[in-house]
């Protein structure tokens, strides 16, 4: 018995003795591994490696610039146009010295110092002239008329032309009272998520958000979607702000939908050899790896390979793409401070060669240990 537990702790060090130069594919815990196949079954599935220099940093800046001027946000930029009448609205039509043409629900006095009262209700609470779902009204002599789609002082003259036939020199005011035809949806980070009616005050992006109640805290600012007719544009406001675009220029049409999204959908991921493994929420969907490896106490100066900082980003390939950055010294730490993470990127910070050899023997002397007491009791 003895001597097979001889012959076992003799092996067991020759083991050791041999695996020394292996202890780095045998330690506990992850490691980057540049020749890893993401997928097993494809042989070129080994994700390409970039170096962060200031070179590289200049590049992806100008694309992210080059990103933010084509966005798409140009397309929703107009200009103020007056409202335009749509079925269901309520229209207020006063002929002037015409009381037989007043709707019941209504009174007014004649001459100066015109009053409308309401005195009663409709459907709707409002008193007027609904726009039929064909877009007309039924007004007094002249009939059907056909409103939808004109301004109100379109719908002005159009029913003075009309009634000119009926009535000398008709003085006629038209007014929206009812905005019931066009409307925009707002969700998401806002504290009164809904629909929004479009009404004379030109419904621009700030206007719909603001009528919704404004932004919560938990609102990611430069993730604000605007979604017409199936086609998600994704407008970044600090971005547009930086970069002078007056965001009352940012309109809306009826039916379009607004979705402010949370800051929570903006991470990044801090791995490996830091003081503190964390997931770190990024600021107006702004982060630089400096900022995210400050954030997780920065690398742990007695397990670290600072040498080995890695940046993952999953792609729309099935291959991701990985950064690398030397943070050996504080100058490269300069350099990661202008490299921009975007979200769902995972930072990791390698261990050190002696500490995953430390690591493995720790791990291998409890069996040596094992064997020896078994050999003490024999």
């Amino acid at each position: 018995m003895t001597t097979f537990f001889g012959t076992l702790s003799r092996a067991i060090a020759a083991i050791a003795l041999v695996s020394s130069l292996g202890a780095c594919a045998l330690s506990p815990g992850m490691t980057f591994n540049a020749g890893h196949l993401v997928d097993p079954l494809d042989p070129n599935s080994v994700a390409p490696i970039k170096e962060i220099t200031p070179s590289l940093v200049v590049d992806d800046l100008r694309a992210r610039q080059a990103l933010i001027d084509n966005d798409g946000v140009n397309r929703l930029v107009g200009s103020v146009e007056p409202y335009r009448i749509g079925p269901g609205d309520i229209l207020s039509i006063v002929v002037w010295d015409h009381p037989e043409l007043v709707l019941p629900t209504q009174t007014y006095a004649i001459g100066t110092g015109v009053t409308e009262l309401v005195m009663g209700d409709t459907a709707s609470g409002i008193p007027g002239y609904t726009v039929s779902s064909s877009g007309y009204i039924q007004f007094p002599y002249t009939g059907l008329l056909k409103v939808a789609g004109l301004t109100e002082l379109q719908a002005r003259n159009l029913i003075v032309n009309s009634s000119g036939k009926y009535i000398q020199d008709p003085q006629i005011t038209v007014r929206v009272l009812g905005y019931r035809s066009k409307r925009v949806y707002v969700e998401g980070e806002v504290k009164l998520p809904g629909t929004v009616a479009i009404n004379d005050i030109p419904m621009t992006l700030l206007e719909a958000v603001n009528r919704a109640g404004g932004l919560l805290p938990t609102a990611d600012r430069s993730a604000v979607y605007v979604i017409r007719e199936g086609r998600r544009t994704r407008v970044n406001l600090p971005a547009l702000i930086e970069r002078g675009q007056d965001l009352n220029q940012v309109m809306l049409k009826s039916g379009d939908i607004v979705r402010v999204t949370p800051r929570d959908d903006s991470k990044v991921f801090v791995m490996g050899e830091v003081f503190l493994p964390t997931t770190v929420v990024m600021r107006d969907g702004r982060m630089s790896l400096t900022e995210a490896l400050g954030m997780a106490g920065g690398p742990n100066q007695l397990t670290a390979d600072a040498s080995q900082v890695f940046v993952v980003r999953s792609t729309e390939q099935a291959t991701p793409q990985v950064f690398h950055l030397n943070a050996k010294s504080p100058q490269a730490l300069a350099v990661g401070a202008k490299f921009e993470l975007e979200p769902k990127d995972v930072v990791f910070v390698d261990t050190a060669a002696l500490v995953r050899w430390n690591r493995f023997i720790s791990n291998l002397f409890p069996s040596a240990q094992t064997v020896q007491t078994v050999k003490s009791i024999d």
